[in-house]
């Protein structure tokens, strides 16, 4: 059964709709910023959502019924606001798709949130408060910390009854919440199924660990480039904590059609391999097997794949174990495909990753370009077809994702240009 994608929503550092983060891509524009140092020894650049207020986001969704979003302000106005922007990047996707014009059965809608350990920011605000005055607890706390809520409020808002769940994956949550919602369609569990890669509130404690890790960048005080992301460059340092929510509806074929619903892409193959490894670091062996994987499952041949968005992180190990697993699956043809990193315009977004960076290349398999890598000076091998420092035209007929996560967690998925799009959404 084929599986198609029919809607999109997101948020992030650059960008807070679909249309603004198109032409966020194609300019190049970074959203990582040098961050206080506060003395917990975190990271100093993050690339954070500026501006967001839900009310105002919920009110933009035009497109929906006046009933659904009074819903979604009673469910989610005292909502942390890591949960209010997956919310309204559902809701944009629902739009998006025209579900709200015409849907299955409500237990025949699925939805996945990928994404675990999603709230201990949330948590670790609100201590001071509480072990002054216990009684200071929100009534709602106990459901609030728990990544079960994301689903549970989403759900109400969006009237889904079918099957819904977390999964976790660390960094490679994304895609594994896109293999798991494809499944579903598959299988014939549901007909839709929203997959909403989760906003990570992370806690100042995480992110010591992170950088105690060696996993972050540092700002840098050298020269200005020094406090930038730099995927594939030589001086790569490490990942920048990026903040971001988005959500793709992905449906049958069949589903599709019989609304009349636009196709924007086809979710063609994925491919999702533990590497047996409780560390870190990266391995070439479990990248490479997941991209031929994901590529077989598509019917595609390395030759035929155009474009890359790459995991890279900018951590030096990450990134060369990255360009060593595509040279094994590309072999002759590692010069072939564009590859570009999104996370070098938004940061890492952690859990949401997989499915922000899902978004982007649909994008740009639909509009035909490539955004740029910025910062990329000195790339580490000069075969790869690396995007430099502009966007540049590019048709993309194939695109592979990858999303890599510590643990051992290795995921691909190919997506398809699809015949039937109905053009640019600005």
């Amino acid at each position: 059964m084929r599986v198609v994608v029919t809607g999109m929503g997101v948020i992030c550092s650059i960008a807070q709709t679909v249309p603004a983060f198109t032409r966020a891509l194609r300019e190049g524009r970074c959203g990582i910023e040098p961050v206080p140092d506060i003395g917990d020894g975190g990271p100093r650049l993050a690339a954070l959502v500026k501006d967001f207020c839900f009310a105002d986001a919920v009110s933009a969704q035009h497109a929906l019924p006046e009933e659904m979003r009074q819903g979604a302000m009673r469910a989610a106005n005292r909502s942390p606001e890591a949960a209010q922007m997956d919310l309204v990047a559902a809701m944009q996707a629902f739009a998006d798709a025209g579900l709200h014009l015409s849907s299955p059965p409500a237990d025949r809608l699925g939805l996945v949130v990928a994404g675990n350990n999603l709230s201990s920011g949330y948590v670790q605000d609100l201590f001071p408060k509480y072990e002054n005055n216990p009684e200071y607890l929100p009534a709602r706390f106990a459901l609030h910390f728990m990544d079960t809520d994301r689903v549970g409020t989403l759900s109400q808002v969006l009237g889904i009854k079918g099957e819904g769940y977390t999964v976790g994956g660390a960094s490679a949550s994304g895609n594994v919440g896109i293999v798991n919602g494809s499944r579903l369609v598959e299988t014939g569990a549901v007909d839709v199924c929203l997959v909403v890669g989760a906003t990570t509130d992370l806690s100042p404690m995480e992110k010591r660990g992170l950088a105690t890790l060696g996993a972050v960048a540092a700002a840098g005080t050298d020269e200005p480039e020094l406090a930038r992301c730099r995927p594939f460059d030589v001086r790569h340092e490490g990942f920048v904590p990026g903040q971001g929510s988005a959500c793709v509806v992905l449906e049958s074929e069949r589903s599709a059609r019989a609304r009349g619903a636009d196709v924007l892409a086809e979710l063609a193959g994925y491919d999702l391999k533990l590497d047996a490894n409780s560390l870190p670091d990266p391995h070439e062996d479990g990248e490479a097997k997941v991209m031929a994987g994901a590529m077989a499952k598509a019917g595609v041949r390395p030759d035929q794949i155009d474009y890359v968005n790459a995991h890279a992180t900018a951590t030096p190990l990450g990134d060369e174990i990255e360009v060593r697993a595509l040279l094994r699956v590309f072999g002759d043809d590692f010069g072939r495909p564009w590859v570009n990193a999104t996370k070098g315009l938004i940061g890492h977004c952690m859990c949401a990753a997989g499915v922000v960076e899902a978004v982007a290349s649909v994008i740009q398999i639909r509009d035909g370009f490539v955004h740029p890598n910025l910062n990329l000076r000195r790339p580490i091998d000069d075969g790869c077809r690396f995007v430099h420092g502009a966007a540049v035209p590019a048709d993309i007929e194939y695109a592979l994702s990858n999303s890599f996560g510590f643990g051992g967690f290795n995921t691909s998925i190919v997506l398809k240009r699809s015949p039937h799009a109905s053009g640019a959404h600005g």
